[in-house]
């Protein structure tokens, strides 16, 4: 349930000494499935195993995951010897890859409900690290927008990239701390779920 990836690409562009609009931080998502078989809760879990994303740094295969994409679009304005940011646009790709069960005839109830409620957990979790994205996202474009001024724009454009660099590494410690938690309080997240949607039936 980990993003798989991240990658920022700045793009600097040299812009006139108008200051233009601000944009918000945005998000473009999309989704992608992969299909499991199985009758049993042990079988749906051994092609959750078998067939979930797989993990680059530790090779192990999760039952979704998010893959993410900043981009940083920075335009600089030179005027009366200094260099400022005129404009700051930071943009998340996000792509959630989510299981897709082929559910036979034979499952019983129970497994049915199960896997329902499993897979809206899963869904909620790959959504909550688009939110994590997005909202430092719009803290880098906030910390962009309000730097000073510089004595030249390769400066400015130093800076850009130190203030980049602290703030997607708060990102991932943030995503890493989302991750742990939620494995910690699993298996207590899915009975009360459970529960809860058995109450409502």
């Amino acid at each position: 349930m980990k993003r798989l990836s991240q990658r920022l690409v700045l793009t600097a562009l040299i812009a006139a000494t108008v200051v233009l609009p601000a944009h918000a931080a945005s998000v473009v998502k999309t989704y992608s499935y992969f299909n499991i078989g199985g009758r049993t809760l042990e079988e749906l879990e051994g092609e959750l195993n078998k067939r979930g994303p797989q993990m680059k740094n530790t090779g192990r295969r999760h039952p979704g995951a998010t893959q993410m994409e900043f981009t940083s679009r920075v335009g600089y304005a030179e005027q009366g010897g200094k260099c400022t940011v005129a404009k700051a646009t930071v943009t998340v790709k996000a792509k959630v890859i989510l299981p897709r069960w082929r559910a036979p005839r034979r499952a019983d109830q129970d497994t049915r409900l199960i896997w329902n409620t499993l897979s809206a957990d899963i869904k909620r979790h790959e959504e909550s690290h688009v939110g994590i994205a997005k909202n430092h996202a719009r803290e880098l474009e906030d910390a962009l927008r309000g730097l000073g001024r510089f004595p030249t724009c390769q400066a400015a454009q130093s800076r850009v990239k130190q203030v980049t660099d602290r703030i997607l590494a708060k990102h991932d410690r943030e995503q890493t701390r989302f991750d742990r938690i939620e494995g910690i309080n699993f298996e207590s997240r899915i009975l009360r779920l459970l529960k809860y949607r058995m109450e409502r039936m």
